[in-house]
């Protein structure tokens, strides 16, 4: 038999995220270790230059694109992907890394490149919020105060346990919201104290919805109520699992709703603040082709 051609890839890593810089070079080392020809290879200092250094790997038609980053940088690479015959393939390298957390992709370098290199391709769902996709979660609420005021240096030198100190400091000067969400012919009117829009199962790097980004849905999930001391309570459940905070949460799932809030407020999509109120959600099925374990989260 011919030796099989190696496959071609594109290394883009956001050299700002929490471990970005620091692991790019063990990155770079591994997949070309296993077999890699990586034809493109660029640490990037400047995260809002990671759309454009997408859309060039795209354009050189490499097999693979592979970025490094937190669930921020992987939100604003997956737009370039859609309908392209690029894999996109991700190494996770920010905070909470939730997207890869959903798929089951391991937290680790060595995890993730095997992944990439022994994985299947799949084609996985997108979120889409006035016309912007999204990979995983998108949030109204406490989150976006959280994304909009959390030191960077805070959040890249502690982590998680940094962000969810953060997070009780900025419950203090959170209010409660009313929000209007449009199912189709159907409107339901509530006050709320968080809203997720959920193409994945975590936020935060916490299992709080019932979902995957093969599901065929979105997920609105609300914490609904007028008393912070019901979110704390809700974010306590969820230590269980996503079953454990079921009853203090409403949930609607289909493929597009319109959501609409007094005040109006910022929306966080995948830890970044881009967006606000009101918003236009839809799903975009088996949007981008990806790698993912072989045995992936279900």
């Amino acid at each position: 038999m011919p030796k099989q051609s190696p496959r071609t890839a594109a290394l883009l890593v956001n050299a700002q995220s929490r471990k970005g810089a620091e692991l790019f070079e063990q990155a770079r080392a591994l997949l070309k270790e296993r077999g890699i020809e990586i034809r493109i290879c660029k640490a990037i200092k400047r995260p809002d230059r990671i759309p454009q250094e997408v859309k060039k790997a795209v354009q050189a038609a490499v097999d693979l694109v592979i970025v490094g980053g937190g669930d921020g940088t992987i939100s604003c690479s997956v737009d370039h992907l859609v309908g392209s015959n690029c894999t996109f393939a991700l190494l996770p390298l920010g905070t909470a890394n939730s997207f890869a957390r959903t798929l089951g992709i391991p937290i680790n370098v060595e995890g993730a490149v095997d992944v990439i290199i022994n994985g299947k391709v799949q084609a996985v769902d997108l979120g889409q919020i006035n016309g912007d996709y999204y990979a995983n979660c998108a949030a109204i609420g406490l989150a976006p105060l959280i994304a909009e005021t959390v030191p960077h240096r805070l959040k890249k030198w502690l982590g998680r346990p940094g962000y969810l100190a953060w997070a009780a400091l900025e419950m203090i000067r959170f209010k409660p919201f009313e929000l209007t969400v449009k199912d189709g012919p159907s409107s339901h009117k509530l006050m709320a104290l968080e809203v997720r829009i959920a193409n994945g199962a975590f936020q935060g790097g916490t299992e709080l919805i019932e979902t995957h980004p093969s599901s065929g849905e979105i997920v609105i999930q609300i914490v609904t109520g007028g008393s912070r001391a019901k979110l704390l309570w809700s974010w306590g459940l969820s230590v269980f699992g996503p079953r454990g905070a079921r009853r203090t949460v409403r949930e609607f799932r289909g493929t597009s709703f319109s959501i609409s809030t007094q005040p109006v407020l910022p929306i966080s999509i995948d830890g970044e603040v881009v967006a606000e109120t009101p918003c236009e959600v839809r799903l975009i099925k088996k949007a981008m082709r990806m790698m993912v374990p072989v045995v992936s989260r279900t």
